[in-house]
């Protein structure tokens, strides 16, 4: 089963076990959807079901089955929650998952291997790919329709067109 990442606990909220949760998705009502989600603890995962979800700001408090004092919650910090990947909805068309576009080779329009996608962070109004050569130097390439042309997950390539001024 393929899981990926929707946030890490970061903190705990009361004395009744309930953690803080900094997601990794643009959408926070996501979790209200979810009725189980595994702990990745001491690297094995572990399946719990939410109790209660609530909001704080850009962060989700969630009251998960089983922790219920801030003693047991404590020892989730820093732990990061998956789900199952086929439970996520469809993204629609030129909408990605970041854990698909990590590891895609890059190739410019004229076919030059730029490098494999690293990193991918959000700037407020679009999305920026980290490109690493072999090398490991990085060239930058935001996530805008002039610049990127194709995604191709099944290939695990993109093809992007270097505007004047990205190199």
């Amino acid at each position: 089963m393929e899981y990926i990442e929707i946030g890490q606990i970061v903190n705990t909220n009361g004395l009744k076990g309930i953690v803080k949760v900094n997601p990794f998705t643009d959408d926070i009502n996501v979790f209200e959807q979810i009725k189980y989600v595994y702990i990745d603890f001491k690297n094995e995962l572990k399946k719990v079901k939410i109790e209660q979800v609530r909001y704080n700001k850009n962060q989700v408090l969630l009251k998960l089955e089983g922790i219920d004092s801030i003693e047991e919650a404590e020892k989730y910090r820093t732990c990061y929650i998956k789900t199952e990947k086929k439970k996520q909805e469809d993204l629609g068309e030129d909408t990605y998952y970041i854990v698909d576009l990590i590891g895609l080779t890059v190739f410019s329009t004229e076919g030059e291997n730029l490098g494999i996608i690293d990193d991918v962070f959000p700037t407020g109004s679009n999305d920026v790919y980290v490109v690493k050569d072999n090398l490991g130097k990085q060239i930058l390439i935001p996530a805008i329709a002039d610049v990127v042309k194709e995604v191709d997950l099944k290939n695990k390539k993109m093809i992007v067109n270097l505007i004047p001024g990205l190199l």
